[in-house]
């Protein structure tokens, strides 16, 4: 049987950060704002280093990006140009 969640942690983040490490269910990502050519990238990892869960992307303002993965290593995000947005997964 699956389970599906839809509450979990969350991590609010703008610059390329280390949201978690060790063995994690990655949800999603939240954009409230993105501006001057901004892109985002996640890795199951923690630094930028491989496994790419997801990689390079433009997000767009307002959007909710569902990213519904199992994430080994932990999760790290990169950014560029301007972002604000909100990282959700499940310990």
């Amino acid at each position: 049987m699956s389970l599906v969640t839809e509450v979990g942690s969350y991590e609010n983040i703008s610059a390329s950060t280390l949201v978690y490490t060790g063995h994690c269910l990655l949800m999603g990502i939240f954009v409230a704002s993105a501006s001057a050519t901004p892109t985002i990238k996640v890795w199951d990892q923690t630094s930028a280093a491989a496994p790419i869960v997801v990689n390079t992307f433009i997000p767009v303002s307002g959007a909710y990006y569902p990213i519904p993965a199992s994430c080994v290593n932990g999760i790290y995000v990169t950014i560029s140009g301007t972002v604000d947005c909100t990282v959700f997964f499940n310990i």
